[in-house]
């Protein structure tokens, strides 16, 4: 599958044969599509065509339910899409052959009724990016050897997670992994332009929430409210019940400025259902934070664009499973360029 064609397993070869014919499986029924990929017993290489070398991602060793049930320990093909935009985006790289005005990225192909997005949607040149729910961290690896400026990623606050994301960013964000000419970003961690925090969606001084003041976590959420010029989220749908706090966070930490010009982007897989994770992106629950959709679409992995749709009737899972969604969120703004109401 075009999506994952970037990834290959290292490490010990598998033995059990369930191990092997899972792995089999896009050979067996080549329609299949693996949404998770890696464990704890194997890296994943990502190889780029436009950076000088792969890149190696360990996984996260999970024991504890909890830490299990984050499910922050698999790469996801959000994030594998999002790199790829990113890299598209800011490089100036055609899709399938197709590049939109300005040599910049196409959104949507011919079949689809809305026009090609702005040039250099997701550039990030010189910007800061922070991701939620960051699990490996691809998106942000990338953009750091793109020409981001600064780089941080988050995760929930448990420490096989946070451990396995401070490796992986401390090892890949470096130059000699970038693009030539692109690397903008500091190699101090602590403290300086790459680092990596945990983060709890929705816990945020602005509700009074019990938070230690001397945790360095909670210093940094305090000291970085509308900070960031992209703020990116991968396959952080599946949960209801948290669309309300993931709001909340992005709303926190994206810049809020006279120009309006700060992004969050939103990727996520259909894989777990449509009526899970597309209450996400509903317009009064957005504006409830300041925030609202610019961009909604749905790309599946072979890069075949259509447009959003709220309800496909049943949906099979196996053709679900190919597909995910695409958004772009920015703030209201009111007249003057003031950011709206309600943005925590």
């Amino acid at each position: 599958m075009a999506l994952v064609s970037r990834l290959s397993l290292t490490g010990p070869s598998a033995e059990d044969p369930e191990d092997y014919l899972a792995s089999s499986l896009g050979v067996i029924f080549p329609d299949d599509v693996s949404n998770q990929h890696g464990d704890a017993n194997h890296g994943l290489l990502y190889t780029s065509p436009h950076l000088p070398k792969p890149l190696a991602f360990a996984l996260a060793d999970v024991n504890a339910e909890r830490d299990r049930y984050l499910f922050s320990h698999y790469l996801w093909n959000a994030a594998l899409l999002l790199a790829e935009l990113v890299e598209a985006g800011t490089l100036g790289l055609a899709v399938d052959g197709k590049a939109g005005e300005g040599g910049g990225l196409l959104l949507w192909d011919d079949t689809v009724a809305p026009k090609e997005g702005p040039s250099g949607l997701f550039d990030v040149t010189g910007l800061s990016t922070i991701e939620l729910g960051a699990g490996t961290a691809l998106p942000s690896v990338m953009a750091g050897l793109l020409g981001a400026k600064r780089v941080v990623a988050t995760d929930y606050p448990t420490p096989p997670v946070i451990a396995t994301l401070r490796k992986n960013v401390a090892a890949l964000v470096r130059e000699e992994y970038a693009v030539h000419g692109r690397f903008r970003v500091s190699a101090a961690q602590d403290g300086g332009e790459v680092r990596v925090v945990g983060h709890e969606w929705g816990k945020l001084p602005a509700d009074g929430a019990n938070m230690d003041e001397d945790d360095e976590d909670t210093k940094f959420t305090l000291a970085n409210r509308h900070a960031f010029d992209r703020v990116i989220s991968c396959d952080c749908l599946w949960m209801p019940w948290q669309h309300e706090n993931l709001r909340r966070s992005i709303a926190w930490f994206l810049r809020d400025d006279d120009e309006g010009k700060a992004r969050a982007w939103v990727v996520a897989g259909f894989h777990t259902g449509r009526e899970k994770m597309a209450p996400f992106f509903d317009a009064a629950e957005l504006a409830k934070v300041g925030l609202e959709v610019e961009y909604l679409w749905e790309r599946d992995c072979d890069g075949k664009d259509r447009e959003w749709v709220w309800d496909r009737g049943v949906e099979d899972v196996s053709v679900r499973k190919r597909w995910l969604a695409v958004g772009v969120l920015k703030r209201i703004r009111k007249a003057g360029g003031e950011g709206a109401e309600g943005s925590p």
